[in-house]
């Protein structure tokens, strides 16, 4: 049987924490989904083309992975997909009670049929979070190393307009 899991978030940017949980779980199921997922309530930096393309240019070398988008409910989506894991990264403590608190729900809500896996994050990148990286850019501040090559390049021209040629 072909496992399949997903990996839900706002990758608003992807960080290279994102990644690292990316492909640690694209070697444990047959296919991994990367979920963009919409929020409305939320505003984001990038569109979701762009959180999409950024994802799949970062993840280019991993053939068993696939990027989508969606909104409503994660269970939903779950279920529409048949997706057999949901992959969840856990950075520290305050994380945990936010994600188990979300698995109970969405336990309740897939009929206990999917399972939630957690996998913690690198101690590198445990510090790091989407909102972080981009108030420290917003910033100046430098965050090569904590988000992939592409996300620098284009974060860099979409603030500032200077990407030297590259589109």
């Amino acid at each position: 049987m072909i496992q399949k899991a997903l990996y839900a978030g706002s990758f608003d940017p992807i960080t290279n924490g994102h990644l690292d949980l990316i492909n640690r779980a694209a070697k444990l199921y047959d296919k991994l989904i990367v979920g963009v997922i919409k929020n409305p309530s939320k505003e984001s930096f990038f569109t979701e083309k762009e959180k999409k393309d950024l994802i799949i240019k970062s993840t280019k070398h991993l053939n068993n992975v696939e990027v989508d988008s969606f909104s409503g409910l994660l269970a939903d989506y779950v279920k529409q997909n048949n997706i057999d894991v949901v992959v969840r990264g856990l950075r520290a403590t305050m994380d945990f009670e936010y994600e188990i608190q979300m698995a109970h729900m969405n336990a309740r809500l897939y009929n206990e049929n999917v399972e939630t896996i957690f996998l913690m994050t690198s101690p590198d990148y445990s510090f790091v979070s989407s909102s972080m990286i981009k108030e420290v850019f917003n910033l100046n501040g430098n965050i090569k190393g904590l988000v992939p090559e592409e996300v620098l390049e284009y974060m860099t021209y979409k603030l500032k307009g200077d990407m030297g040629g590259k589109k």
